[in-house]
């Protein structure tokens, strides 16, 4: 991505030489600069400025990238998160970039795994939240649910959000394990989706990401969708398009009507074939706690997948996984609770994928 980067109108020659000099940083030390391990952690914000970061550089690039990859501004995001998403995705390995886009509904793909699951011998519940738990002797016996049902098992893998824990343990068991008692401290971020429904063709690309606006990434939903059924939708025929805004604090308290204004504009001015469009429909869906904030520090109050209290495991990408939140954080909790499961069970596997190894330069810089 060097030629593109070379070339890339939006920043100037003295941006992109400070942010030549900060991935030699990174690459220099394989990901892990000095000087980040400090209890309460470093801000992205703060060691960019350490690494002499023009504003241009920082708002239009590293700004950029970050807030959508972590869903947090840089002065309340760990460095060593900032530094890993570019260490990982582009210097590290020559195909570290690469990502997965469903072509499908995400009903249609969480379907497949119900269907796993109950091929394997397991059951799926809907629309059955967990009560309570019953914990004796520092065991976990029983989760309870409505209309009185008990679920009793040798192991239980909680897979909930960390505050909807929190309210779920008993305030004795957090009193008597930190790591446990601190779930509190994990900070939620929020994401806005605004959704564009057109009577016309207005964008060709599949995604964009726009700069110096509200909105952050436009994605084709139309093209996505029809890449696994047949060829794009043709000019007439409609389109849908699904914006995305990371961090999204300062949309939380606006009314829907002027968001949709806000965003509208924003599309106007990048898609040009929009502004003789008529817009069908709009919806805006606001997720005030959409991932945990990657509070400098935050490791501190991240829990491991086991517990101390016996049979009850966790899952989700806010607990300790070395990852931000992201869904490859998410499935890496979910290999490393099956495999405290399993290695409790007397029976250890090891699910959990390695890294992609450095290759190409970075090879050659994590050898010396």
């Amino acid at each position: 991505m060097t030629g593109s980067f070379a070339k890339f109108a939006p920043l100037t020659l003295k941006d992109k030489v400070s942010i030549a000099r900060a991935m030699l940083a990174i690459l220099r030390t394989s990901g892990h600069p000095r000087g980040l391990d400090e209890p309460g952690g470093v801000s992205m914000f703060d060691w960019l400025r350490s690494q002499r970061q023009t504003k241009g550089a920082i708002e239009r690039f590293w700004r950029v990238v970050l807030v959508s990859a972590l869903d947090e501004e840089l002065d309340k995001t760990d460095a060593r998160y900032g530094i890993d998403v570019f260490w990982k995705a582009v210097l590290s390995n020559k195909t570290g970039y690469r990502m997965g886009v469903p072509t499908v509904a995400l009903g249609d793909l969480y379907e497949g795994c119900r269907r796993s699951i109950e091929q394997k011998g397991g059951e799926v519940i809907f629309r059955s939240p967990v009560r309570g738990l019953r914990i004796e002797n520092g065991r976990l016996i029983a989760a309870l649910f409505d209309d009185g049902r008990e679920e009793t098992a040798d192991a239980f893998v909680l897979a909930l959000p960390h505050l909807a824990l929190s309210e779920l343990l008993p305030d004795s068991v957090k009193q008597a394990d930190p790591a446990l008692h601190n779930l509190d401290k994990i900070i939620d971020a929020p994401i806005t989706g605004v959704h564009f429904w057109f009577d016309r063709q207005v964008m060709t690309e599949p995604f964009i990401t726009l700069l110096d606006t509200t909105t952050q990434w436009i994605f084709n939903k139309t093209a996505l969708y029809q890449a696994a059924r047949g060829p794009a939708a043709a000019p007439g025929q409609g389109q849908y398009l699904q914006l995305v805004i990371s961090a999204s604090y300062d949309l939380l308290l606006k009314p829907r009507q002027e968001i949709i204004d806000l965003c509208l504009k924003e599309i106007h001015h990048a898609l040009p074939a929009s502004r003789e469009a008529v817009l069908t429909k709009a919806t805006v869906i606001k997720e005030a706690a959409a991932t945990f904030s990657p509070q400098p520090g935050v490791d501190r109050w991240r829990p491991t997948q086991q517990t101390s209290i016996a049979g009850l495991f966790l899952a989700g990408d806010w607990t300790a996984t070395g990852w931000p939140a992201t869904m490859e954080g998410a499935v890496r909790s979910g290999y490393l609770a099956a495999e405290a499961v399993l290695r409790l069970a007397g029976t250890p596997q090891q699910f959990l994928r390695p890294d992609l190894k450095p290759d190409g330069l970075a090879g050659l810089w994590a050898k010396s």
